[in-house]
């Protein structure tokens, strides 16, 4: 004779459930020592009765912490790439194209703005501008867009201007993997090996031919993939810069941007460069 199953009682259910979690402990939990949760949250002091200024000053600080974990894994890949660890390179920018793709949908809360609703807490930010941030301009001086100009806004603080002092006299990511082409046979000439890493990065008909060269090859040799890795970096700055200027457009039209900047001007002529040109020109001559 069969028996019909009986579904588990309540009491049996909560007897299998895991038990509470510790919930008491000395001081702040383990989470906040770590996250600092208690201070992320506590950044936040609008300056306007809009409600929406929130939202701009959160998704901005948002971008910032962005910038700081993909200046740290480009600054990982430079450094590995100095060492010829092409591995540990590729890794670390496949991370940060992950998070460029986090960076940038930053840009949909703000994306939809009208000039009214920005209006509305724009004279909040007095003279602040994004390109004002020492992290996106670490980013920069990584891409290789260097001037030292940038540093100027950043006087009144010793150690932001050290550290941006420090990145703009350093290799960027893209001279560490010029070199790297030319430690692995590839006729790069002494002025662009020697060249004042503190000046803006410009395109050189040598570097083209390398990449032409390690295109032309075996697509799964470690320098086609570094390739890769960076290209897809070039496309998703390309895709913030993009991003910026058309949420700035909408926003402001093309009156004069915060902070004495030009506005979508300055944004529409930074959308125009490419990063790590060569990588993009040479895919004409594969």
């Amino acid at each position: 004779m069969s028996h019909q199953a009986h579904p588990p009682s309540q009491a049996a259910e909560e007897a299998a459930e895991p038990e509470t979690p510790h919930l008491d402990f000395a001081g702040t939990t383990p989470y906040e020592d770590y996250v600092r949760a208690d201070v992320l949250t506590h950044l936040q002091h609008t300056l306007s009765d809009d409600p929406g200024e929130m939202v701009f000053l959160v998704t901005t600080q948002v971008m910032e912490l962005w910038f700081t974990v993909i200046t740290h894994e480009w600054e990982t890949a430079a450094k590995a790439l100095r060492s010829d660890d092409v591995p540990t390179a590729i890794a670390a920018l496949k991370r940060s194209v992950r998070e460029l793709d986090a960076l940038n949908a930053s840009w949909r809360p703000l994306a939809q703005l009208t000039p009214a609703q920005f209006n509305s807490y724009r004279s909040a930010l007095g003279e602040g501008s994004g390109f004002q941030s020492a992290m996106y301009r670490r980013m920069e001086f990584l891409l290789g867009d260097k001037s030292a100009s940038m540093l100027v806004p950043h006087r009144g603080t010793p150690r932001t201007h050290a550290e941006l002092e420090k990145a703009l006299c350093e290799p960027s990511l893209y001279d560490e993997a010029v070199r790297l082409l030319a430690r692995r046979g590839h006729a790069i000439p002494d002025e662009v090996l020697r060249r004042d890493v503190s000046q803006r990065y410009e395109p050189v008909e040598a570097v083209e031919a390398a990449w032409t060269a390690v295109y032309s090859g075996d697509p799964d040799s470690d320098l086609a993939r570094l390739g890769e890795a960076l290209t897809n970096v070039a496309e998703l700055v390309w895709r913030w810069r993009n991003d910026h200027l058309v949420a700035t457009r909408r926003a402001m039209g093309s009156k004069a941007g915060t902070g004495g900047s030009a506005g979508v001007a300055w944004l529409e002529k930074r959308a125009r460069k490419n990063v790590f040109p060569e990588l993009w020109t040479a895919r004409s001559h594969v």
